[in-house]
C-alpha cells in the first residue's frame, strides 16, 4: 500500500475507517448529550493514538483501552449508551500490537495493565450506576471476546513478514555465494589459460628470440638484407615476449594489472613503423593536431589499431605500400590506415580472423567507432575515431 499511496494518505484512511463507523451508528443507539460528549472525547484520543501506534504499540493499546473504559463508564453513569462499534479502534490497536510489538515484556505488561483497568472499570461502573441496563455485562464480554483474534492476526502477519525477510536474506546470501564461486571458477580458468599460453607460446617465442640473437651474433657472415631482417625479428620477439609476460601476469591475477613494461602510446609509432619497414614493408606516417594532449587510453588504443592494421597488411597484402594518418582535433582522435594492392601472393591461411574484432572492441570500449573494408583499387582501409571524454579525463 505504501508503494502506491503516500504514507499520510494510508494513515488518514485508517483513521477515517476506524473512527467514522462509531459516529455513524451512534444516532441509532443513543442521541443524548452525555453519549455524544463521551464518544467525542474518546475519538479525539483515538485519533492521536492511532497516528502514534507504530512507534508505541503497547502504550497505544493501553491508552485507548483506558479511554474506552472511561467513555463507557462515564456514559453509563450519566444514563447513556455508546455504539458497540466503539470497540473497533481497540481491535485495530490489538492487531498493531501483534504486528509491531516486538517486545514480549511490553506486550505482557500491556495485557496485565488492561486487566487491572478492566477490574477497576467494572467496580466503578457498579459504583456509579444503579440501573442494570447501564451496567456492563454479557454485551461487553461479547464485544471483547473476539479481540484476541485481532492480536493473533497481527502476530501472524509479522511472522510472515519475518519469514519473507529471512528468505530474501538467504537468497541474497546464495547469490553472493554463487557470484564468489563464479569468480573463483573464472580465476581458475584464467590460471589454466595462462599455463596453456605459457606452454604453447612463451617457450616457442623465447626459442625464436634465442635463434634470432644467435644469427645477430654471426651477422658478419650474413648478407646486408638478412642482417636487417634478423635485427627486426629480434626486436619484435623481445617486445612480444615482454607483452606476453604482462598478459600472463594479468591472466593469473587480475588484481595485478599493472604491466611490467610501459603501455605503448602514439610516441612509439615511429618505432612500430620501423619494425614494419625492417620486415620489408613500406609505410608513410602523417600526423596532425594536438597528439600530446590525447588521453593515455586513447593513445594506447590507437597504437594497437595501427599495430594490428600493419600486421594484417603484412599477412594479406605483403609488399603493399601503407599510409598511416593520425589526427587529434576537436576533442577526437582519428586514426586511418590504408594499404594498397598486394605486391606478391599472401600466405595461405594467415591469421585467425580475430584482428578486426579486437580492434572494434578496443575502440568501442572508449565510445568510438571503427570502420574497415576494401578500397576500390584492391587495398584495404581501417578508420578508427575515438572521443576523448570517454577516456576518464
Amino acid at each position: 500500500m505504501d508503494g502506491r499511496w503516500p504514507r499520510w494518505g494510508a494513515e488518514a484512511g485508517l483513521v477515517v475507517l476506524t473512527l467514522l463507523p462509531p459516529l455513524l451508528s451512534q444516532p441509532y443507539v443513543d442521541t443524548s448529550g452525555a453519549a455524544w460528549v463521551s464518544l467525542t472525547v474518546y475519538e479525539a484520543v483515538g485519533v492521536v493514538v492511532l497516528l502514534l501506534r507504530r512507534r508505541l504499540p503497547a502504550t497505544a493499546f493501553v491508552v485507548v483501552f483506558g479511554a474506552l473504559l472511561a467513555a463507557l463508564v462515564g456514559s453509563a453513569g450519566a444514563g447513556a449508551k455508546l455504539s458497540p462499534l466503539v470497540f473497533l479502534p481497540l481491535a485495530v490497536l490489538l492487531y498493531n500490537l501483534g504486528n509491531h510489538g516486538t517486545s514480549w515484556r511490553r506486550t505482557v505488561s500491556a495485557v496485565l495493565g488492561v486487566t487491572v483497568l478492566s477490574v477497576a472499570g467494572v467496580w466503578l461502573n457498579r459504583m456509579t450506576t444503579d440501573s442494570r441496563d447501564f451496567q456492563g455485562g454479557l454485551d461487553v464480554l461479547a464485544a471483547l471476546a473476539p479481540m484476541p483474534l485481532a492480536w493473533a492476526m497481527g502476530f501472524a502477519a509479522r511472522t510472515r513478514q519475518e519469514l519473507l525477510a529471512a528468505a530474501e536474506r538467504r537468497t541474497a546470501d546464495a547469490r553472493r555465494a554463487q557470484a564468489l564461486e563464479a569468480a573463483q571458477a573464472t580465476q581458475r580458468e584464467r590460471t589454466r589459460i595462462a599455463g596453456e599460453m605459457h606452454d604453447v607460446v612463451a617457450h616457442s617465442l623465447t626459442l625464436l628470440v634465442v635463434h634470432a640473437e644467435t644469427l645477430r651474433a654471426r651477422g658478419s657472415e650474413l648478407p646486408g638484407w638478412a642482417r636487417a631482417q634478423v635485427d627486426g625479428l629480434a626486436t619484435a620477439g623481445r617486445q612480444s615476449s615482454g607483452e606476453l609476460r604482462d598478459l600472463l601476469r594479468m591472466l593469473r591475477d587480475p588484481a595485478d594489472a599493472v604491466p611490467l613494461r610501459p603501455v605503448p602510446d602514439l610516441g612509439e609509432l615511429d618505432t612500430l613503423l620501423d619494425s614494419h619497414r625492417a620486415a620489408g614493408g613500406t609505410v608513410d606516417l602523417t600526423t596532425g593536431g594536438r597528439l600530446e594532449s590525447v588521453p593515455g587510453p586513447v593513445q594506447s588504443a590507437a597504437y594497437r589499431v595501427v599495430q594490428e592494421a600493419l600486421v594484417n597488411a603484412r599477412r594479406h597484402a605483403p609488399g603493399a605500400p601503407v599510409r598511416v594518418s593520425v589526427d587529434g582535433v576537436a576533442e577526437e582522435l582519428r586514426c586511418e590506415v590504408v594499404n594498397g594492392r598486394a605486391a606478391r601472393r599472401a600466405t595461405a591461411g594467415a591469421g585467425v580472423g580475430l584482428g578486426l574484432v579486437g580492434m572494434e572492441e578496443r575502440v568501442g570500449a572508449l565510445g568510438g567507432e571503427l570502420t574497415a573494408g576494401p578500397t576500390g583499387d584492391g587495398g584495404f582501409r581501417v578508420v578508427a575515431t575515438m572521443p576523448w571524454e570517454h577516456a576518464g579525463v
